[in-house]
């Protein structure tokens, strides 16, 4: 038995439950004395449930930083603990016991681009039944899965084809990307061969991780785009910063569509899209709330996303 058997009710066997919820607290609440007043225990209870854990599982499981932070052993017992809690509810619910009434809470890890564009829709329609409520945590595609590994997230939207361990994985489509600019921007910097004018001219980018402009500069033969980059980090205001003419960028396609037709951006590039495949990644449970939500999402991708 190792705890890293994730994903199944007899890995608790040989671990506490108890000792398993403890860890969870300490890791969502960042210090043993707020675990404490969370599980109306006292702090030195927390430190011997987690010091017992530690010596069961023969792992450190957190990193005693400020907050407290679970190693990576850590993070698999609390993506259980959060696995568990979910089977324990959706058999309360089944069973019409106490707290049944209560609304599910689904968390999801989705990308900022799929969340203006088409996720949303998604969860409209969500049937009624169960009573649902969505916690969702924007991350960049490349990243969302961390956060499902380590057991923040039931579900991501990823661009990762590899399943986390213990969940699922299904294709959702292709995001289509397309190289804009406003015109104007475009006649002054970007009049000319691209592998001369792309390394120079002011670009748009998410934040300080997002490489994407950087990786169609170089196909162009450049080191990457232009050192003059602004940081613009919502998907919303990323494609009005390149409709206004601060620099080029990516633009997704739903975002560029009612731009390029407006005349407010021009393709200076149309025949060079980039398409991001999404994944849907989710806990592998026999969970109503999970698989009602996945319905919904692989639906609206279906619609939204290209093939």
């Amino acid at each position: 038995m190792t705890p890293e058997a994730t994903g199944s009710a007899g890995a608790f066997a040989d671990l506490p439950l108890e000792q398993v919820r403890t860890l969870l607290a300490v890791v969502d609440e960042g210090t043993f004395d707020a675990a404490a007043a969370a599980l109306h225990v006292t702090p030195s209870a927390v430190s011997q449930r987690v010091k017992a854990l530690e010596q069961r599982t023969g792992r450190v499981l957190l990193l005693r930083t400020k907050p407290v932070r679970a190693t990576d052993s850590g993070a698999v017992l609390v993506r259980l603990a959060r696995q568990m809690i979910r089977l324990e509810r959706d058999a309360y619910a089944e069973l019409g016991l106490s707290g049944a009434g209560e609304p599910t809470r689904v968390s999801v890890a989705v990308n900022a681009d799929s969340l203006a564009t088409w996720f949303l829709g998604a969860l409209t329609r969500v049937p009624p039944e169960p009573r649902l409520c969505f916690e969702l945590r924007r991350e960049d595609e490349d990243h969302t899965a961390a956060l499902l590994r380590e057991g923040v997230v039931m579900a991501a939207v990823t661009s990762s084809p590899d399943p986390v361990p213990g969940c699922t994985v299904q294709r959702l489509g292709r995001m289509r990307y397309l190289p804009c600019a406003e015109p104007g921007f475009a006649a002054r910097h970007l009049d000319g061969p691209l592998r001369q004018s792309l390394g120079e001219a002011p670009v748009v980018v998410f934040d300080r991780r997002d490489d994407f402009q950087d990786g169609f500069a170089r196909r162009f033969g450049h080191d990457g785009a232009s050192a003059v980059r602004h940081h613009v980090p919502t998907s919303e205001g990323f494609a009005e910063a390149v409709a206004a003419g601060l620099g080029w960028g990516m633009v997704p396609e739903p975002q560029a569509r009612p731009l390029l037709r407006s005349g407010r951006l021009v393709a200076f590039a149309p025949d060079l899209p980039v398409d991001v495949s999404l994944y849907w990644q989710q806990w592998r449970l026999d969970s109503p709330a999970l698989a009602t939500v996945a319905g919904a999402v692989v639906s609206a991708a279906a619609r939204a996303l290209r093939k």
